[in-house]
């Protein structure tokens, strides 16, 4: 499924492209949520595992989320396009 995002993220960047419409995107790593029952968020095991493989030492929060998206919604990111980004805090480098 993932695989199939990104190719359609691509294909909607080059059909967009011309209405300047930028399409990216984002692939988050291990996020303290409800997702997956809260397994991350919960499992102080599984938290303490993704912060031993993650370069910035912890897992992510959804307040690391949302800035991101929010500074490719910027004009300062306007030549950002057809981009998987991921937004994982070093994840498994």
């Amino acid at each position: 499924m993932k695989g199939a995002v990104e190719v359609m993220t691509h294909y909607m960047a080059k059909e967009l492209g011309p209405r300047r419409i930028a399409v990216n995107t984002v692939a988050p790593g291990a996020i303290q949520t409800d997702f997956s029952g809260g397994m991350v968020r919960d499992n102080p095991e599984i938290a303490h595992h993704i912060a031993e493989v993650t370069a910035l030492g912890r897992p992510g929060l959804p307040d690391d989320i949302g800035p991101m998206i929010a500074s490719l919604l910027s004009e300062d990111n306007r030549w950002v396009n057809a981009q998987r980004i991921e937004v994982s805090g070093g994840q498994a480098i």
